[in-house]
């Protein structure tokens, strides 16, 4: 593996988690960053969703967070998972932070959108030569209804994807379900056969919908666009798994 140079630029973070359960394997220290360009109607942290917002910090800081967690990261199997907002906005600083980390063999992951800028694509061979995992957030195989719900064309997450596909780097799919909205029995199906065909994607994990960040959009002064959509009950994910193990209509 490629180790990039120390980076010193510092991250704008939104909050940092220590005891992460959900966002990749084992305990995780989980880093949020500030800044996102997508607006999902569902959005549980509007609030990142400014760049200029968030707290300056250096790796070096959150590596001393990281340390002071490591029995308990080591002994479950975790490391460190950078979330947002959208963290592919902040590379230089992920690479920084990735590069110390790897030097402790503490194992690393991204939760993205992929909402990255395309001027920032060539860093994402280093990106990929320091992440051990990518968790990637597909809203809806439709390319209409995906513009609906984050205001970005889906064209740019499916071009990562297989930017991932063609490095050889393991990821998970996550698709954040919404009754009546992007659950059809075809966009379902569709979802299942996409994820099929590819090679490095190991595991398939629908999220149910719900409204527990609802309070800040009213906050932040914001109508709630989903007022009235119902949450996702369990019933809701077991059909979503079953129409996506069927593959295409």
């Amino acid at each position: 593996m490629k180790i990039c140079k120390h980076r010193t630029t510092a991250g704008n973070i939104h909050s940092i988690e220590t005891f992460g359960t959900l966002e990749g394997p084992g305990i995780r220290l989980v880093v949020f960053t500030q800044g996102c360009l997508g607006r999902c109607l569902y959005c549980q942290n509007p609030d990142t969703w400014k760049e200029d917002g968030g707290r300056a910090m250096e790796a070096a800081e959150i590596m001393g967070k990281i340390d002071n967690c490591l029995p308990y990261i080591r002994s479950s199997g975790g490391g460190i998972t950078v979330s947002g907002g959208e963290p592919l906005l902040q590379m230089d600083f992920i690479l920084g932070l990735f590069a110390l980390c790897k030097e402790k063999d503490i194992h690393t992951a991204i939760d993205t959108s992929a909402f990255y800028r395309e001027t920032d694509e060539p860093e994402l061979s280093a990106l990929f030569d320091l992440t051990d995992l990518f968790i990637v957030d597909i809203k809806a195989m439709d390319a209409h209804l995906h513009e609906r719900l984050t205001s970005r064309g889906r064209e740019q997450v499916v071009r990562f994807i297989n930017l991932l596909d063609d490095n050889k780097k393991e990821y998970w799919l996550r698709y954040v379900l919404v009754p009546d909205l992007n659950d059809s029995d075809e966009a379902l199906k569709k979802l299942g056969a996409f994820a099929r065909s590819l090679n490095y994607c190991r595991k398939l994990e629908f999220l149910p919908y719900h409204t527990l960040g609802k309070h800040k959009w009213g906050l932040l002064g914001m109508d709630y666009p989903l007022e009235g959509k119902r949450i996702a009950a369990d019933n809701d994910i077991k059909r979503a798994k079953g129409l996506a193990m069927r593959g295409p209509v």
